[in-house]
């Protein structure tokens, strides 16, 4: 019915990793050498080579895409991105500066990659209003219309649209660039100071858990030199595909909490088989053998969890994942090269430099540390810790039920930023709403020209006092006469519930119920529009990442470890963990609770992908500690056959290291609270949260419980699947 797991434990001729971790560490010119050309290489060619990021949410089947489509077809004059230039005079009506108005809009006419720059002031003779003019006449908006999206086109960019606006400036107009535009004009992201935040609390943390200013720094260096080569790469593959304008600083985050771990779970190892006797070439050897293996297993199941991201058949959403597993991947390859290679050549020098007695995995022989003594306790009434873990975890949740998924806007950015001016500037002189216009499209082009006024006349009843919006426009021919085209003010705010409501409002009810009995289509279109689409497809497809990812890690789980019951521990523990960060999240940013201390203006939605991010990338990195600690136990176990005192030794052993990873990766996270942008300050709140649930409540209380009642159950199989699984051993015999 069944087999038991355990084995005897038999000595095994070096494999292939101990033969690598071997060379690296008595060729360690080389390999130091190898890596700095590659450093200069590859940022070499992204210097030249290399392409920008900017944000792209368009969704090719999106019917905010179709409507587009529609539109462009009868409308060559429709096409392109929209951005603003906003304008306004404190001292009079910007007609006062009329002459300097009519030339900012003939020079932004004139750039590269513009189609059309309408001005806000009407035709010199005529007193039709162009809507782009307040009431009181002194806040207006240039609408530029461009053939691919500003924030692509680099900084270099940005200085013609300043040539051009100049004239402005100098007649006391201020002048701000909303949309895309804005984006552009963004300050250069600078994550510098999150970056020497997290080094300065990790070389404090391995100081003062492990003595050695060598070991301290080496985890740093080959977690700084695979972050920084991987982003080489990463500007590389920009030059080919649209990368988030997000990427690198998530790459960042991820390569260096993941670098930092391996290094350090790698070189801990190694020092302490120096600190037995281990000659120090051999010890590099056995450490990449043993925890080297667990990085490539651990790194193996991020970047599963990560590629799942494509699940969600979002290109967007999909490339973060892969942003985010280059540097991921570079990490285990310093881990698993250059971490070997520098502790050979620091020898056994490595632990000379100390503040205070060197130590790496300790354990006491005869099973009187604290940890066998904490052990004991979880023996002695499992169910208890297991209880309070689980308390603890849903108590964190309780906000996740009321998660209200969005998009931020503008409004929440901090000021020193124009497309924020410019957000303000829209909603004093127009409405907030004006700053997410809906572009309705209906297409008659099959509808006889006889029954037109009909459709017309019922279009423009439909979009009459609709409910949520501020007004719309009279529904008008548009282009070749094929097409209505109206445009809808939502009373709310582009990243308010009511604006999102009312996009599917218009595109599930009133504009179906509108071009009912005709031939006619109806779409809603715009910025906005395709923000709520993205929504509505990421909300739909999140289920199906969770579910996808979660078999993934459970299958890897499970070829390692080789036991149903502990894959199944480990995916339940995981998705516990994260439902406790998204509570959190939740509660800052959507309740307000400290969001303001964090720099964000007022209460905010989650970001509409968010979430999925957090999932993969948490997931991912919640097996690392899994893959470390569980790979002791099971060590042990096979060993002794000794289940409670497997789980006893690997605490023992591991919460040393685990512990100082940890929070060493919360630091990190946390740090990057300090980026200006949202979205970055939520994932490293969620990612900081995550690691810390992880690290105390399911690592010392939840797994210790729970495998303490699963027993010698937790390493049963079935003999079928003994026999179809393949043979892993992640931290075992060198193979």
């Amino acid at each position: 019915m069944c087999a038991a797991t355990r084995r005897p434990v038999a000595a095994a001729a070096p494999g292939r990793l101990e033969r690598l971790g071997r060379w690296c560490a008595r060729h360690w010119p080389v390999v130091v050498v190898g890596w700095v050309i590659a450093l200069v290489a590859v940022h070499v060619l992204q210097a030249v080579f290399g392409g920008a990021y900017a944000d792209d949410f368009s969704l090719p089947d999106s019917p905010a895409q179709h409507g587009l489509d529609v539109l462009r077809a009868h409308d060559r004059q429709a096409g392109g991105v929209s951005g603003t230039v906003v304008l306004r005079d404190r001292s009079a009506a910007l007609s006062s500066a009329g002459d300097e108005v009519t030339r900012a809009v003939t020079a932004l006419d004139g750039l590269p990659h513009v189609i059309t720059a309408v001005s806000p002031l009407p035709p010199a003779g005529s007193s039709q209003p162009t809507g782009a003019l307040s009431p009181d006449g002194h806040i207006g908006y240039i609408t530029v219309r461009f053939d691919k999206n500003p924030s692509a086109l680099g900084a270099s960019y940005l200085g013609g649209v300043d040539r051009a606006v100049a004239p402005l400036r100098s007649a006391g107009v201020e002048v701000e660039y909303g949309g895309p535009l804005g984006e552009l004009a963004r300050p250069a992201g600078n994550d510098l100071t999150s970056e020497v935040i997290g080094f300065a609390v990790a070389v404090a943390v391995l100081l003062a858990a492990f003595g050695s200013v060598l070991a301290a720094l080496l985890p740093l260096l080959t977690a700084l030199l695979g972050v920084v080569v991987g982003l080489g790469l990463l500007g590389l593959l920009a030059a080919a595909a649209t990368f988030a304008s997000v990427s690198p600083t998530l790459a960042t985050m991820i390569g260096l909490g993941v670098g930092i771990d391996y290094a350090l779970f790698l070189s801990t190892r190694h020092r302490q088989q120096v600190l037995d006797g281990v000659p120090p070439v051999a010890a590099a050897g056995r450490a990449t053998a043993t925890s080297g293996r667990a990085v490539l297993v651990s790194g193996c199941t991020v970047v599963v969890a990560l590629a799942g991201l494509y699940v969600s058949g979002v290109g967007f959403i999909g490339k973060l994942g892969v942003a985010a597993g280059i540097t991921v991947v570079t990490a285990v390859a310093t881990a698993l090269t250059l971490v070997p290679a520098l502790l050979g050549a620091a020898g056994r020098a490595v632990d000379r430099l100390r503040v205070r007695r060197a130590v790496a995995e300790p354990a006491s022989p005869d099973g009187t540390g604290g940890w066998h003594r904490y052990a004991a306790r979880v023996r002695r009434a499992p169910w208890w810790f297991a209880l309070g873990g689980v308390v603890v975890v849903l108590v964190l949740a309780v906000p996740l039920p009321s998660i209200r998924l969005g998009h931020v806007d503008d409004g929440a950015d901090p000021v020193a930023f124009t497309d924020r001016r410019a957000f303000d500037l829209i909603a004093t002189g127009f409405g907030v709403g004006a700053n997410g216009p809906l572009t309705v499209v209906v297409d008659r082009s099959a509808v006889p020209s006889a029954d037109r006024a009909a459709l017309d006349d019922q279009v423009a009843s439909a979009l009459k006092d609709l409910p949520g919006a501020a007004g719309a426009t009279a529904a008008a021919p548009a282009g070749d006469g094929d097409v209505l085209l109206s445009s809808v003010v939502p009373a709310g705010a582009p990243q308010d519930a009511g604006t999102t409501d009312l996009v599917n409002r218009l595109k599930d009810t009133v504009l179906p119920k509108a071009v009912a009995g005709t031939a006619a289509a109806g779409y809603v279109t715009g910025t906005t529009a395709a923000q709520v689409d993205f929504l509505d497809i990421v909300t739909a497809r999140l289920p199906l990442i969770i579910a996808v990812v979660v078999a993934l890690a459970f299958v890897i789980v499970l070829a390692v470890f080789r036991g149903p019951l502990v894959a199944l521990k480990a995916a339940v523990l995981n998705l516990l963990s994260i439902a406790a960060s998204y509570g959190v999240v939740v509660a800052v940013f959507q309740w307000g609770w400290g969001g303001p201390a964090l720099g964000v203006s007022g209460r905010v939605p989650i970001e509409s992908y968010v979430p999925m991010m957090m999932f993969a990338i948490v997931f991912g990195l919640s097996m690392d500690y899994e893959v470390f600690l569980l790979s002791r136990v099971r060590e042990r176990w096979l060993a002794t056959g000794d289940a409670p005192g497997a789980m006893a030794y690997a605490l023992e052993v591991t919460a040393r290291v685990i512990g100082c990873a940890a929070l060493i990766m919360v630091s990190v996270f946390a740090a990057f609270l300090l980026s200006d942008d949202i979205v970055v300050k939520m994932l490293g709140l969620g990612l900081a949260v995550s690691v810390a649930i992880d690290a105390t409540v399911v690592r010392l209380l939840l797994v210790p419980a729970v495998m303490t009642l699963l027993g010698r159950g937790a390493w049963w199989a079935p003999r079928w699947l003994e026999r179809v699984l393949p043979q892993l051993d992640p931290e075992g015999g060198g193979r």
